[in-house]
Parts: C-alpha cells; structure tokens; sequence
C-alpha cells in the first residue's frame, strides 16, 4: 500500500512538472502571436492590391492567402463589368483578364471583414454609366479607384471623367501600365498629373516598372533584367511630382525590386514616401515561390534602408494615402 500511495504521488507530481512545462510554452506561443498581431502600426502590413475570385480562388482561400502572407489589412480592387466593347478587346480582358469579380463582390466581402479589407471601385472608363456607377461605390466608401485596366488612352476624356470624380471624392486613381495593351501613353501622364493636381496617381505592371531604367527603350520588352541606369520615365515622374506614386504589386514589381538590388537600395531610399506595398497574387499558398506577394515582403525588408522606411512602404504611406485611419 505505501509502495503503490509513493508511486502515485510521484505521477502527480511528474505530471504537474509536465502541465507545467506545457503550460509555460503555451504562453510563450501565446506571447509570440501577440508580438506578430500587436498593436504597433509599423509591425503590420497594409497590401493595396488584392482581388475577389482571382483566377477562380474562393474567398476563404484569398482570406487564408492573406492571413499567411502576414497582410492585416487588405484592399479589395474591383474590375468592371463585363463587356464586349474595345477598350476591353471585345471581351477577352472583362475582370481585369483574371477573372476578378466586379465593384458589388468586393464590397460585400469587405462589410464581412471591416476591421481588415476595404474596397475599390472600378468600371470600364466607356461603358454606359461608368462614372455613375463609380460614384456609387464612392458613396458607400470605397478608398481608391481602380484598378484601371483597359484597352484605353490615359488622357482620353473617359478617363479624364474618373479622374475628376476622383478629384471630387479624394481618393487615389490606380492604374495598370502595359505596353500597347492597358492604359496607353505612359509618356504623357505627367500631363494628368499636372492637369490633376488634387488626384493622386498610383502607377502599376509591367510598363510602368520598367521603366525606372533610363535605358529602357524597347516597350515590347515588359520583364527588363540586369543593370537599371536611374532616371527613367517612372523614376522621374516619381521625383518631380508630388501627386504620383509606385504600386510595388505583381511579378513586374517583384522583377523591378529583384533585377538590380544595388539601384534598389538607392531607388527605395529616394522614394519611400512614395511607394506603396501590394502583393496582386492568384496563388492560395502566401507564402514561398508560389506567391510574388511574399516573396515581395522578403525582398523589401532585406533592400530598405532602415526600419522607418520599412513602415513607410509597409504601412504608413497606405494609411495616409487611403485615409483609412488605422
């Protein structure tokens, strides 16, 4: 009996060491994610870029996609509505070429997660009523137009009309840049842009990437590699214009980060209140090389001066720039 009482005794209290030990590593776990999901603005990511049924992925996956790649806040941009009409090449570029789903999708997916996705609002520039229907995602609180990308003139007078709602609205344009393909006349922007004082112009894809390189002369080439020469279309409309910015999303800003990290380091440093983190990716890993978005992050936080600029790029120049008050 006192044999069996020890033996007992002695299980307690091996067990009480062990629930002790597991207990002091669940705190520790607990600890760890509220280090990860803490208060702090400049430990959380803002990703400007992101679409509802993005070649075909549910909204679960595109949450869960989010939520590994460490994005907390995440803005939703719509396409517009499908249409067989040029400046969507007569139907083979309706939702955004990706099948992304329009303005009401992405709106109604952010009212179910208001703490963390916001929304656009978006509509082909010549379709009947775009600016109407524009107007009426403005209205419910859309935080950016676009993305706008369309078979159409970036100073055409369709465009022009978004750009005055914009203007009307206080809210930034967002704007798909490829070659003979989305949104035309890279070269001529810096008229909207002085045209449009008021508006803030966020530049995206492969064109407007490529040319940070001064030496880019060759358009159809939309995925450049090797050394980058400063001085570029985008690289000077970035520095003389206040009213312009980067949308660092996609493989074409992954590529533009990634292809000469030594001019990087100094672009990131020259325009760091003017870039804006987004990731623009189909994948439902988020993480590893399946997602450009994560692999973005990575590349960021090695090639950034310092960690100022990090939450800048991160967080800061979203939160100011989409007045989301986070």
């Amino acid at each position: 009996m006192g044999k069996e009482k020890s033996t007992r005794r002695d299980f307690i209290k091996r067990s009480s060491v062990i629930g002790a030990g597991l207990f002091t590593m669940a705190s520790a776990k607990a600890e760890v994610l509220q280090q990860i999901f803490s208060n702090e603005p400049g430990e959380k990511i803002i990703d400007i870029h992101q679409h509802t049924n993005y070649g075909d992925r549910s909204d679960a996956a595109l949450l869960a996609h989010q939520k590994t790649m460490g994005a907390a806040y995440t803005i939703l941009l719509p396409a517009g509505h499908p249409v067989s009409m040029g400046s969507t090449h007569y139907g083979v570029s309706n939702g955004l070429q990706v099948r992304a789903t329009a303005n009401e999708a992405c709106y109604q997916l952010a009212q179910q997660h208001k703490e963390h996705y916001f929304f656009g609002a978006n509509e082909v520039p010549d379709a009947p009523g775009a600016v109407k229907e524009i107007e009426k995602y403005l209205k419910l609180g859309a935080c950016v137009i676009g993305e706008l990308k369309f078979n159409v003139d970036c100073d055409s007078k369709e465009m022009q009309a978004i750009y005055k709602l914009a203007q009307d609205y206080e809210v930034p344009v967002l704007m798909h840049f490829q070659y003979k393909m989305y949104t035309w006349g890279l070269e001529r922007l810096h008229k909207m842009l002085r045209k449009y004082k008021k508006v803030n112009f966020i530049g995206h894809a492969q064109t407007w990437w490529a040319n940070i390189d001064k030496d880019h002369t060759n358009q159809n080439v939309l995925y450049p590699k090797g050394k980058v020469t400063p001085g570029g279309i985008t690289d000077m409309l970035l520095t003389k214009y206040d009213n312009v910015y980067g949308d660092l999303s996609a493989g074409s800003g992954l590529a533009a980060l990634t292809r000469d990290e030594d001019f990087t380091r100094s672009f990131l440093n020259r325009h760091q209140d003017k870039l804006l983190y987004g990731s623009d990716c189909l994948d439902t890993e988020g993480t590893g090389k399946a997602c450009t978005g994560w692999q973005a992050i990575q590349a960021l936080k090695r090639l950034v001066p310092d960690k100022n600029a990090e939450r800048k790029l991160f967080f800061d120049n979203s939160n100011k720039l989409f007045r989301l008050k986070l």
